[in-house]
């Protein structure tokens, strides 16, 4: 059966994720997370990406990356990609494939709903039981929005820069923002959307996107994620 086209909407943001082959380790030693996110680098210059969150697990990883025109997502995933793996099959004298077939995608309305994506990357480590809170893993996004320590890979998206009028206000409000409780919900949407192609927002969003594509892409109804319980948050948009 041919797959169906992949959506990618310019200047949004997209949550991508891509596994290891068969779920097996595709980071083996420091050095080799730190190669890839000069990979990101490279690549976030080359094909006119911005980059709002990450993070690097051992078999796979969540990116959460606007295109700035059609075909800029795919090039940034294909220089990505392919730099990894010849620098892994030669410092680890292996061949063949390391991802799981083509990297999946849901674009993300910029609103609560690209919050909420970041939250559910970030805390990625705390779910798989690798550390107690994001604070404590080094390979993500979360201690540049959240601490404040520099990470010249990372953008600010359109809903963080809302967060507060100084670095530090934004910070604490983010802080809160993933410390908050979490709806299930939310988690199963970002999951299955992303592993089906579709789209991550409210209904508006995504008949607009119907209507701008020309392809049916709503899933079942869902809810509307619960807001930050912060006053900063309301503002933005």
């Amino acid at each position: 059966m041919a797959r169906s086209p992949r959506i990618t909407i310019p200047a949004y943001p997209h949550h991508i994720i891509q596994r290891g082959n068969n779920r097996q380790a595709t980071f083996f030693a420091e050095d080799d997370y730190r190669f890839f996110l000069e990979c990101l680098r490279q690549a976030k210059a080359k094909c006119r990406c911005r980059i709002y969150a990450y993070v690097l697990m051992t078999n796979h990883f969540h990116l959460l990356v606007a295109p700035s025109e059609i075909g800029d997502l795919g090039r940034f995933m294909q220089s990505v990609g392919r730099r990894y793996v010849r620098y892994i099959n030669a410092n680890y004298r292996r061949s063949g494939t390391l991802w799981e077939g083509r990297f999946k995608s849901a674009a993300v309305s910029r609103d609560e709903y690209l919050i909420m994506c970041s939250r559910y990357i970030e805390l990625n480590p705390v779910r798989a039981g690798m550390v107690a809170h994001p604070r404590d893993y080094r390979w993500s996004s979360y201690r540049c929005r959240a601490m404040g320590i520099s990470d010249r890979l990372l953008d600010d998206d359109p809903w963080y820069a809302g967060l507060g009028t100084t670095p530090e206000e934004r910070r604490e409000t983010y802080r809160q923002w993933i410390e908050s409780e979490v709806n299930e919900r939310e988690w199963e949407e970002i999951r299955q959307s992303t592993q089906r192609g579709r789209l991550i927002g409210r209904e508006t969003f995504q008949k607009q996107i119907e209507a701008m594509t020309g392809r049916r892409l709503m899933g079942e109804a869902r809810g509307r994620p619960k807001k930050p319980a912060v006053s900063a948050v309301e503002k933005v948009l």
